[in-house]
Order: C-alpha cells, then structure tokens, then sequence
C-alpha cells in the first residue's frame, strides 16, 4: 500500500495564520509539527512501500523542506502546474504509482494533508479495514462519526452492511441545521472526510468509465512527465487541459463500488480556528490558548499568540489570532466569515492575503523586518550547506552584514568570507551569490536600496534548485 498526501490548498480560512503561498497544512497548528508532518508520521505502523505528495508549483520546496526535517522520505513530490481538484491529482498519483509499483494493482490510501486526527491508533485500524475492502476491488472511503449536527461538512448515508463496510447509498451536500439534526438522529449518516483507499489501476478503471475525459488529459500530462531534482512535473498543457472536479462527483458520486468504513478518531478539517477550540481541551474558564497569553474574566475562547503577549478581558466566545503582520479578532460563532475579509484584501490588492512576513525558501528563510519608498530591510537565514542563486538585479543595491555563522559572498569578479559583524555592499548590476559553508545557520541582515524592490527583479544565472528566473531568490 502506498501513501498519497493531498497538500494543495488555500490558507484564507485560517487568516492570519495562513496564506495562499504559507496554507495551514504547513504550520504547527496544535503542536511541534506541522500538519503535513503530522499527516506523514500518522502512517508509521501502517505497512506502506512509499508516501507520495502531490502539490503545485510554489509549494515544492516547503514540502521537501518539511519531510526533510522529520525524517520522512518521499517516493514522489507531484507538482501540479495549475489547480484541476482532487480526481485529477488523485490520477496522476494513480499512474505514477503503477509506473514505479512492482505491484499490477497497488493500493493507494489518500489523505488530506491539512486534517486533524486525535486517536492515531483508531485510525490505523479503520485503515486495516480498509485495505480488505479496497482489495476486494472496493472504493472505500472514510466517514466520520458525528458526534454532532454540524453544518459545515458534507454527509455519506450509508446502505447494506458489507464486512467491515457499508454500502455507500448516498453523498449529500452540506445541510441546514435542522437536516442536520435528523441526519445525527437518525444514526446512518456519516461526516464525509475527503479520505479514501483504492487501487491504483481500479480508481482509474472508475475515473474511464464515468469521467474519460478526465482521465484522457491526465494519461496524456502523466506521459509527458519529466523529473526535476526531488520532483515529479507533468505536461503543463495537457493538465491546464483537464476538466476541474473533485473526486467525490467525478467518481465516488457513480461508482457502483463505493463503500465506506466508520471511523472514530478525533477527526477535524480544521476549517476554522474554532475548531481547535472543539476538539482541544480547554482550562477551567473553558478557553484553548497558545503562546504567551493572559486572560481576565474570558470564557469559552480560542486565543493564539504567535510573537508577542495577548491579553484579554471581559470576553466571552471569541477567536484572537496574533501573528507577525496581523491579528484576527472575531465572534467564535462567526469565525468562518474570515472568508469576507480575505475577499476585501483580495480587492485592495493586499500581500497579506499571499504572503507571510515570514517567506519560505529552498535555502532558507527571510523575515521582512521594515520597508518603505526606496528601501526594505529583511533578516535572512540561510541553512547549512544552501546556496541562493548566482544572481544579479537592475534595479536596486544590497548590503548584507552577518550577524552570526559564516557567509561565502561572489561579489562581482571577487570571493569573499565574511563572519560575525562583517559586512559587504552590492551595487545595483553587479552579479552575485550568497553561501553557507558552515555547519550552523548563517544569520545576516539584508538591506536593500533602489527605485524598485520587487522579487521579480532578479537576472538568475545559474540556481541549484532548478527555479526559474522570476523566482524569489
């Protein structure tokens, strides 16, 4: 059986936690690990030949970064050019998995990247139920036991007992509350959780017959694939081809072969901050906090601090999420309207809806620290071994000086070494590149200088990771 991590997706519900570029499956959001890693390490004891993520193009580094540090090992990293839903990335896992699979049908166990799952173990066993039914030619997914009338995921009705399935009578779109209520009275209904195991060549088999046109452009993106460093890349043409749908109606929705197992094991979609308020356990006013937090008088409450203290009084209900560049105060019960103000930085053409002051990068990370007209100013730390792109720019002048570690500086025609409380300065023009040839992180401050500051500025001339030259350095 192998693994498949589904780790596209926006950050927007979880502002400002999260962003486009920086989504919630790569933050820690109820412990030391992020969710992907989480997602990852919830497969040890579970007999799997490899894990494979699938993901876009901006995501790629975080990704490996990220398995990297907790010591999981990828068989594939799959990168979507363009956004196609989860049947046709389910595909070309599916492909790639009977392409490197000694198995004629191997299975596949697919799982969000951004879920929450409390009861590890419980988990392991719905998924050993699993693989009998999937292997019985089955497609099984998981449904979540309501534990109460929620409204803000979709329901799977159950049919026939099968083994250690149900047949699967029925998906039904969100509802209402009060069909909500009758669905958790009436016992035959589960949470639809967006996991599923199947075959390989059995999913595509269904995926033919009910969606051919789905399959066709995905068989033919697969075909043109091409290995870029620790990543998979498909045709960009044929998959920008591919018609957008999710698995659930291009394929689950028709398939006679449907089946789903129980589970009950602490599951969230974490679709809202107050979600970690529902499934976390709360102190004696009832209030789930992180960080450095004080509270007077305030109940029932969610209340992150990420950077700094946050204190609160006289408050009842309510989410406040403290991050470096923006903090989010809302009703508890309203919380999912973060949507709306997401829409309003989207039409003010605001980067907090993309960026994290806090980016990113296959070498590293950078903290933009202050800007303003003609300057910006940003503590880089670059990783052990890494390297940023030989590089130069047009419009603007940077000076770096080292704050701790060692820097391995071109500057122009000349190589240089720099430590602790030395500096260099680069014209606008001059081509160069930063290194860490140490074995502890190197700490500098970048200031840069110009009439345009942009990270499209950039003339890259040769780049070990294989990034294209519009690419953040």
């Amino acid at each position: 059986m192998y693994a498949v991590v589904m780790a596209g997706g926006s950050g927007s519900r979880l502002w400002p936690a999260s962003r486009g570029r920086f989504p919630k499956q790569f933050l820690a959001i109820t412990g030391e690990k992020t969710m992907l890693q989480e997602t990852l390490a919830r497969l040890h004891g579970v007999a799997t030949d490899g894990s494979t993520v699938i993901c876009n193009e901006e995501h790629r580094f975080i990704v490996a970064q990220q398995a990297h540090e907790a010591g999981e090992k990828l068989s594939s990293i799959i990168l979507e050019p363009v956004g196609r839903n989860t049947a046709p990335a389910i595909a070309l896992a599916a492909f790639d998995l009977l392409e490197q699979s000694e198995s004629s049908s191997p299975l596949m166990l697919v799982m969000a990247a951004d879920h929450l799952i409390q009861d590890v173990k419980a988990f392991q066993e719905a998924v050993a139920k699993a693989s009998v039914e999937a292997e019985a030619g089955n497609l099984v997914t998981f449904g979540i036991v309501p534990e109460s009338a929620h409204t803000g995921y979709g329901y799977i009705r159950r049919g026939a007992s099968q083994g250690v399935a149900y047949k699967v009578e029925e998906f039904v779109e969100k509802p209402d509350a009060d069909t909500a209520q009758s669905y958790l009275d009436n016992g035959g209904y589960y949470w639809n959780s967006g996991m599923f195991m199947f075959a390989a060549d059995a999913y595509l088999a269904e995926l033919e017959a009910h969606r051919p046109d789905i399959y066709a452009a995905c068989k033919q993106a697969y075909a043109e694939r091409s290995r870029d460093v620790d990543f998979l890349r498909v045709g960009t043409e044929a998959f920008s081809e591919c018609p957008d749908d999710s698995v659930d109606y291009a394929v689950m929705e028709k398939t006679s072969k449907a089946v789903v197992v129980p589970l009950s094991a602490g599951w969230s979609d974490v679709g809202a901050w107050s979600s970690l308020w529902e499934v976390a356990d709360g102190n004696d006013d009832g209030n789930v906090v992180s960080g450095d937090v004080l509270t007077h008088n305030t109940r029932n409450s969610y209340i992150r601090a990420e950077h700094r203290l946050v204190a609160t009084v006289g408050l009842s209900d309510v989410v406040v999420v403290e991050s470096n560049d923006a903090v989010l105060v809302a009703d508890k019960h309203q919380v999912q309207d973060v949507k709306k103000i997401v829409e309003q930085l989207k039409l003010e053409g605001r980067n907090e809806v993309l960026h994290h002051r806090h980016v990113h990068r296959p070498w590293g990370v950078y903290d933009s620290i202050d800007n303003g007209e003609r300057y910006q100013v940003k503590r880089i730390t670059v990783n052990p071994g890494a390297k940023l792109s030989v590089q130069m720019h047009h419009h603007r002048a940077e000076h770096w000086i080292v704050v701790s570690g060692t820097a391995k500086v071109t500057n122009g025609d000349k190589e240089i070494m720099l430590t602790e409380n030395q500096s260099t300065y680069i014209p606008v023009g001059v081509v160069h590149a930063l290194e860490n040839p140490g074995v502890i992180p190197l700490e500098l401050i970048e200031v840069q200088s110009g009439s345009y500051l942009g990270e499209d500025d950039i003339v890259r001339f040769e780049d070990r990771y294989g990034r294209a030259p519009a690419e953040a350095k």
